[in-house]
């Protein structure tokens, strides 16, 4: 299961990447007329969120962490943020793509590493399909392709064709 999983991660970021690369840069942080959200912001909240999901709940927070998430990061990006319009108040686009691929890396290099019957662990709420640490793991493919989802109407409203 944890490999389908895995699977399922690379899947998601993929095609993920796919609508990145075809979005250009600088309608990143343009908010369409009736949405509520920007490509950055997607970008920043997948990336907090698989630090969530595949690194925090599985082997807790290190002390590293800080330094690849830090405090004004989850804030900005986090499950209760609001979008930011103001390019100059946040990352790049390529300072966001940089963590984006870091945290997906470190991310898979924990699950490389995590004993399967440690998934079983219990973790407290919030979470996903199960009440502990597998949950998160098969929740993260499923969150990267709800944001997916959303990329690609942004996109569509910026007036870019799809790309599948």
């Amino acid at each position: 299961m944890l490999r389908g999983a895995i699977g399922q991660i690379q899947f998601a970021r993929n095609y993920t990447l796919e609508l990145l690369e075809n979005t250009p840069r600088d309608l990143w942080f343009t908010i369409p007329e009736g949405l509520p959200t920007h490509i950055a912001w997607q970008v920043g909240h997948l990336t907090v969120s698989q630090y969530g999901l595949l690194m925090f709940r599985i082997r807790g927070r290190q002390p590293d962490d800080l330094d690849l998430i830090p405090s004004r990061f989850r804030k900005a990006y986090g499950r209760e943020s609001a979008p930011n319009a103001d390019p100059s108040s946040q990352p790049s686009p390529d300072e966001l793509l940089e963590r984006f691929a870091k945290v997906h890396a470190d991310s898979l290099q924990v699950l490389s590493e995590v004993e399967p019957s440690a998934l079983l662990e219990p973790i407290d709420m919030p979470y996903a399909a199960f009440p502990n640490k597998l949950g998160a793991v098969l929740f993260c493919p499923i969150h990267e392709g709800i944001h997916a989802g959303q990329l690609g109407v942004l996109r569509r409203a910026h007036g870019l064709k799809s790309v599948r």
